[in-house]
């Protein structure tokens, strides 16, 4: 590469870095404002997700603690972070796509929407499995391990704290939400071709085993939640098998499309 080949680089370069930076900028100040209005409502916010513990164990035993002085504060705080990363996600994705779209070609940019507008969708249907199934089940079973005081006995009653309680929703939200992105990520390694329907078939013996180690390892130590994420995970695996094998027609059809067109 001469010198005039590096001179003739550096403006698209720096257009693409000024590109990049307004990118990030808008993406930071659609976090920065969904932080704000998320921290501004997180006792409400909070509430909602306290129900699954309220529908079960009913508003007059619902009763949650904080045991240091800024522990409620700090995990407004959580809340509000946690809540921007998820309401400022289609900003930020859709900077990225904007960004990486004049890269691709038309083709490229129309395989590739799908699967961006598919990750959101997919991360809320395993945020509801957790907040409409897992949670309750969860709590149910703790209000089960309560023990009442008696003559020699010792009463034993749950008392959450906010912190707690919120780590674990956050982190069993996260968990089904990454789990839940199984089929996207799965169709699209068959779509570049990377795997097939039929590596899937052979191999969905393996993945039972695997399905069982990853819900071990990013629920609690549980076997409720870990059969709540492994189930889900084995249902989501044979529904890619399935979206794998109409992207594989999909492809022999546009191929057999394209090789008739010399023809006529």
């Amino acid at each position: 590469m001469t010198h005039e080949d590096i001179e003739a680089t550096k403006a698209p370069l720096m257009e693409h870095l000024i590109e990049l930076r307004s990118r990030l900028i808008k993406a930071l100040l659609a976090f920065a404002v969904t932080f704000v209005l998320c921290f501004f409502f997180a006792k409400q916010i909070y509430n909602v997700l306290v129900w699954p513990f309220v529908f079960v164990a009913g508003p007059e035993h619902s009763k949650f603690i904080y045991t240091a002085l800024l522990e409620y504060f700090v995990t407004q705080l959580k809340l509000a972070m946690f809540g921007a990363a998820f309401l400022s996600f289609p900003v930020v994705a859709s900077q990225l796509y904007m960004f990486v779209a004049p890269g691709l070609y038309r083709h490229e940019r129309h395989a590739f929407l799908p699967y961006l507008v598919a990750t959101p969708i997919f991360f809320l249907l395993g945020s509801m499995v957790v907040y409409f199934v897992v949670m309750p089940m969860l709590v149910r079973f703790s209000l089960g391990m309560q023990q009442m005081g008696s003559d020699g006995q010792a009463e034993i009653a749950l008392l959450p704290k906010v912190g707690e309680y919120l780590s674990l929703m956050m982190g069993l939200i996260f968990a089904f939400g990454v789990a839940f992105q199984l089929p996207v990520i799965l169709t699209l390694l068959g779509r570049v071709g990377i795997i097939t329907s039929d590596q899937l078939r052979s191999k969905r013996r393996y993945f039972i085993v695997l399905a069982f180690i990853i819900a071990a390892v990013l629920t609690p130590p549980d076997v409720l939640s870990q059969m709540s994420l492994a189930i889900p995970l084995l249902l989501l695996y044979e529904g890619s098998v399935w979206s794998v094998r109409l992207v594989e027609r999909k492809a022999k059809a546009d191929a057999a499309a394209a090789a008739a067109k010399p023809a006529e």
